[in-house]
């Protein structure tokens, strides 16, 4: 049976689950992405244990966090599954499994992807019950939902949660900021002495940065406005953190390791705004209730960006062809269609987004009209 809801059709829930397995296995920002349905999955089996399996990183953020997680355990770098973090000793894949089926999970639920080699990890895991997508080609699970790759992330899972007869909740990511994290923030950063606003350059892929020189026109705008501006960045954003402080050439205080990832969601939870490209540290902001300007391509506007406009602007850049070669790099839904969504560069495609757009949206945010949020 199938009974409507909010966002869709929900199916019969399953019975007498008393533990629950969520491959979630990836970075910072598809994580965030996934918060809704594990809080959907909470609040359709409120009695059951939610495990996630997830990477070391993982089991650091959720010690002692509200929220929907009860428990962490982390996955054996593997294919499709999750890359080593640094000094990581690989585990074996062989053992983990092994020990997962004795943890006798009742519903496994793969929200990692699309199941080429996910779903075979999940199937392995021995639960009564199989959830989770599929693309083309990869295995189906029991209850399976058709990957297709221009969707709203967090709708996307929510769709896997309800196939487990979990309605939608909400559909904005939230995370707690603890009074460690706030503590954290208050012992590297100092009293705030001006009204902060934190710059984040970095992204993994750097197709998605924009020039640090005009990150630094932006410090520069704000400084000017009597703000304190933060450029945070991990230890292999260094470089790119340095060019916004040269370009700055105004006072900023760059955050370059300095701060866990539970000390960074206290940072950007005592901001008034946060600036960045599409990326983890984005959507970590907006999870902790920050105001963000979010620089997107196109195709992770649709996929990613954050859906409210009271506290966020996401700005676009329509690029579609690789700016050295010309190859349409936007990915392909269907086998016939043209553009297979890669080429050999890694130039960026977000350079056409404007200064002045940027730092439009961060004056309307800070200085809201009257009646505005």
């Amino acid at each position: 049976m199938v009974a409507p809801s909010l966002l869709g059709p929900v199916a019969e829930r399953v019975p007498d689950v008393e533990r629950i397995a969520v491959l979630r296995a990836n970075a910072l920002g598809d994580f965030i992405f996934v918060l809704p349905a594990l809080d959907a999955l909470r609040a359709a089996y409120p009695q059951a244990e939610i495990v996630l399996l997830g990477a070391p990183w993982h089991a650091k953020l959720w010690r002692d966090r509200p929220g929907p997680v009860d428990r962490v355990l982390v996955v054996p770098p593997a294919d499709g599954i999750r890359a080593p973090e640094p000094d990581e000793t690989p585990g074996s894949m062989d053992d983990f499994l092994a020990a997962a089926r004795r943890e006798r999970f009742d519903v496994a639920v793969q929200v990692h992807g699309g199941g080429a080699n996910s779903n075979p990890f999940v199937a392995a895991l021995g639960a009564r019950v199989t959830a989770g997508l599929r693309a083309e080609g990869a295995p189906p699970l029991d209850r399976w939902l058709r990957y297709v790759y221009y969707q709203h992330e967090v709708m996307r899972y929510l769709e896997v949660a309800a196939l487990l007869g979990a309605p939608a909740t909400t559909i904005m990511p939230a995370l707690t900021v603890t009074d460690a994290d706030r503590a954290e923030a208050a012992d590297v950063l100092g009293p705030e002495s001006r009204p902060r606003v934190a710059l984040h350059p970095g992204a993994t892929d750097t197709r998605r940065r924009w020039p640090a020189e005009r990150f630094g026109e932006v410090a520069r705008e704000l400084v000017a406005d009597g703000y304190e501006v933060l450029v945070t960045g991990t230890p292999a954003e260094q470089e790119v953190v340095a060019r916004v402080v040269a370009a700055a050439g105004v006072p900023v205080r760059p955050q370059v390791g300095t701060l866990s990832l539970g000390g960074l969601a206290g940072c950007y939870a005592g901001t008034r705004l946060v600036i960045s490209n599409d990326t983890g540290p984005l959507h970590l902001a907006a999870a902790v209730g920050a105001a963000t300007v979010g620089i997107f391509w196109v195709g992770n506007l649709i996929n990613v960006a954050n859906p409210l406009r009271g506290r966020h602007r996401p700005i676009a850049s329509w690029t579609v062809h690789c700016p050295v070669c010309g190859v349409d790099c936007t990915p392909g839904i269907y086998p016939h269609r043209p553009g297979d969504g890669e080429c050999p560069h890694r130039d960026s495609f977000v350079t056409d987004v404007p200064v002045a757009e940027v730092v439009e949206a961060a004056r309307e945010l800070l200085r809201p009209e009257p009646g505005a949020p």
